[in-house]
């Protein structure tokens, strides 16, 4: 069965782009139905109309950091009948209102090889570390920030004759594929929660058609 998802982004919408793209090319496994913004402004509101995607701006309220109320999030969600969240660029923590009525169903992408760097600024917290290799995680939001159970990640090598920039564009890249495949192993998938780890359990086996004619015939 397909479900039914919404984005959440706040800035330029590429991965939000790479999301929609991947839904129509039939590789996500899900059907993205609205994007939600805390910006007015955003580019990412272009692109969806572009896309022929709703866009909705529910109230933000005063905080820069978080939703002041997230009530009319949730109930805009629930309106269109969404069963998971993706967030793509979204600037501001979630706190218990949504993530209890979409437990274990919120996905980020979250630009560092988590749990290293997590927070503001993680491509630039990497390249001032000198580290030789950072990435992208794909992670489930709880309420620890960038800090739920990892879903996938993607390692991009730091070059000796690298630039912030350059290497910016090859982790945005690196994005790009990563959260379209890691989201539809996610949506196609059977997964029990064990602390911080998702444990994929088999899918249940359907009966063969004899059998369940024999029921019926027994009933």
């Amino acid at each position: 069965m397909v479900q039914t998802l919404a984005v959440l982004a706040s800035g330029q919408g590429t991965n939000f782009e790479a999301l929609v793209l991947a839904e129509r090319r039939g590789e996500l496994g899900g059907r993205i139905v609205a994007l939600l913004s805390d910006d007015p402004q955003a580019p990412v509101l272009e692109r969806a109309r572009r896309l022929g995607v709703e866009t909705v701006l529910p109230p933000a309220g005063r905080f820069r950091t978080r939703l002041e109320d997230e009530r009319p999030w949730r109930d805009a969600l629930a309106a269109r009948g969404v069963e998971v969240v993706l967030l793509a660029g979204f600037m501001r923590r979630l706190h218990a209102t949504l993530l209890d009525a979409f437990p274990d169903r919120i996905l980020n992408l979250h630009p560092s090889l988590l749990p290293a760097f997590p927070g503001l600024d993680p491509i630039g917290q990497a390249w001032a570390h000198g580290v030789r290799v950072t990435g992208c995680t794909v992670h489930l939001v709880d309420d620890a920030l960038d800090a739920g159970p990892i879903l996938g990640q993607s390692v991009v090598e730091v070059r000796e004759d690298d630039t912030l920039a350059a290497l910016t564009g090859r982790i945005h890249a690196a994005e790009h594929r990563l959260y379209p495949a890691v989201v539809a192993r996610y949506l196609a998938g059977h997964w029990r929660r064990d602390g911080r780890r998702l444990v994929p359990v088999a899918a249940p086996v359907p009966p063969a058609a004899g059998v369940a004619g024999r029921e019926r015939s027994r009933a």
